[in-house]
């Protein structure tokens, strides 16, 4: 039932009826008719003349109307449109299920096989209610007035009315060939020792068997038959699952800068369409429906740090590397990253006591994070190793921290301990696999890590070539008086410090 024009009769009664339900102490719907250009005058005309030769349409007398106007096809032909508005306004809504798009998908689940049938001029196959043809009177720029016979397009009802008629129509067909308004999609697989071919030719036999006792007929130019895949409702929907179509990605990719509400708004709707297909869409689509709110300042960048609000950061050293976070508190006061950062220790730093580590990392952190830091405010510093506390205080100092010290003056901050287990961030950026030095590069470098027999300890020693100034520093030792005494008392560490000569 897909010819290439469709018999201009009256259709014949299919059980379901369009009908207008005005609400109650609704006068008179009439809205004026407008003038037109003479082309679309002739085009408005010709209408009328056919469908009143196939008895759709008659003369009417009725106090009601509607306008008449044309819009352009993409194919340049008129497309004759009326202004029921009026009267939809006074018509009660019908309440007629709608079908649901993953109910129509999930029904689809292990089929193979798939067609699609788009229905043509579906409006015209069914009959008004005879007291609510006057309703539907138009009138047309050459002065007619025309009332429907059968269901025009334009009428508030009309899609449901049509969706109910279908489904009904086609009941018998639901499990093979679910129906969504004009579009009637059809799916199969094998069973019973049937390939799923020769089953999917069984249900279009069927379902074309329907379309012919109703006189439905279909859009060949729109039909798919026999596919692995086809478009169902803006996805596509096939053997190896459902896919968002292409297409509408592209046009969400390339949508143009939003400069106010109205196309944010346009925009979230559209982007909606792939909510079922992003992980986290309602977090990453997040920054854009706080644009939303009446305060809310637009700046099309990354999210940025808030400039007014203090910040933080934490920090941590492991054997092979250091690690630092800078965060800020949000309104629901949680912790916010606004910058991560790491780094390998130089062979020299690997040698440093786990104190200068832990200190290193912090001074790494304020040099990286300076242009938020410096003249911020106070800000706090996080970290695991509580002796960091009291450091800027303390007068037994080695060079090395001093100097640091001095780099850290020119900074407002104070020294918070935050234990290992939630210290996680950084803890984790200091502890990266491929920052671990690996055995070879150890000797590469000339460092060796040896594990004494009786116990845990693990010793440290930088390998260095040998030298006649190292001999000769040797033998100066052996002939020192108190360098004896001092190597005498490094091997024998019991001895009494007292035995030790005063020079």
């Amino acid at each position: 039932m897909v010819p290439d024009e469709i018999p201009a009769e009256v259709p014949q009664d299919k059980g379901i009826q369009s009908e207008i339900d005005l609400v109650p102490g609704t006068k008179y719907c009439v809205v004026r008719q407008w003038l037109l250009p003479r082309d679309q005058v002739k085009a408005i005309d010709d209408f009328f003349e056919s469908h009143r030769q196939a008895g759709q349409v008659r003369e009417s007398k009725s106090p009601h109307s509607a306008p008449t106007f044309c819009v352009k096809k993409p194919q340049g032909e008129w497309r004759i449109v009326h202004s029921y508005n009026k009267l939809s306004d006074a018509t009660i809504p019908a309440q007629t299920p709608i079908p649901r798009k993953d109910v129509i998908i999930d029904s689809m689940a292990k089929s193979s096989i798939y067609s699609a049938l788009d229905l043509r001029n579906g409006f015209y196959h069914i009959l008004m209610r005879e007291s609510n043809i006057p309703l539907t009177t138009v009138s047309t720029p050459s002065g007619m007035l025309w009332e429907w016979l059968v269901m025009p397009q334009g009428l508030k009802n009309a899609p449901a009315t049509f969706n109910r008629c279908v489904t009904h129509l086609l009941r018998s067909g639901r499990d093979f060939a679910p129906s969504y308004f004009d579009d009637v999609f059809v799916h199969s697989r094998s069973v019973n020792g049937k390939t799923d071919v020769e089953v999917h030719k069984e249900h279009l036999r069927k379902l074309l068997g329907l379309m012919c006792k109703h006189k439905l007929y279909g859009n060949l130019k729109k039909c798919i038959f026999g596919a692995s895949e086809i478009p169902i409702l803006g996805c596509l929907v096939g053997r190896n699952g459902v896919r968002p179509d292409p297409e509408k990605v592209r046009v969400i990719s390339e949508w143009p800068t939003l400069s106010n509400v109205k196309e944010l708004r346009q925009f979230l709707g559209l982007a909606t369409y792939l909510c079922k297909y992003v992980e986290s869409y309602a977090g990453k689509i997040r920054p854009l429906s706080q644009l939303l709110k009446k305060e809310a300042e637009w700046k099309w960048t990354a999210e940025l740090a808030d400039q007014d609000r203090p910040f933080h950061f934490v920090c941590d050293a492991s054997d092979f590397a250091i690690g630092c976070t800078l965060k800020q508190h949000d309104d629901e006061d949680r912790d916010r990253v606004v910058y991560y950062q790491s780094r390998q220790l130089k062979p020299a730093e690997r040698n440093y006591p786990v104190h200068d580590k832990e200190l290193l990392a912090m001074k790494y952190a304020l040099a990286k994070f300076r242009v938020y830091l410096l003249g911020s405010g106070p800000f706090v510093v996080y970290t695991d190793h509580t002796s960091l506390r009291t450091v800027v205080k303390s007068p037994h100092i080695s060079q090395r921290m001093a100097r640091w010290l001095s780099f850290f003056a020119e900074y407002d901050f104070r020294v918070e301990y935050k234990p290992g287990r939630l210290n996680v961030v950084a803890d984790t950026l200091s502890r990266r696999p491929d920052y671990v030095v690996k055995t070879a590069d150890a000797n590469r470098i000339g460092v060796e890590r040896v594990s004494a027999p009786s116990s845990s300890l693990i010793v440290e020693r930088v390998s260095a070539p040998s030298s006649s100034l190292i001999d000769d520093v040797k033998a100066a030792y052996a002939s020192d008086a108190d360098a004896k005494q001092l190597l005498s008392y490094a091997s024998a560490p019991s001895c009494s410090c007292t035995s030790l000569s005063r020079a």
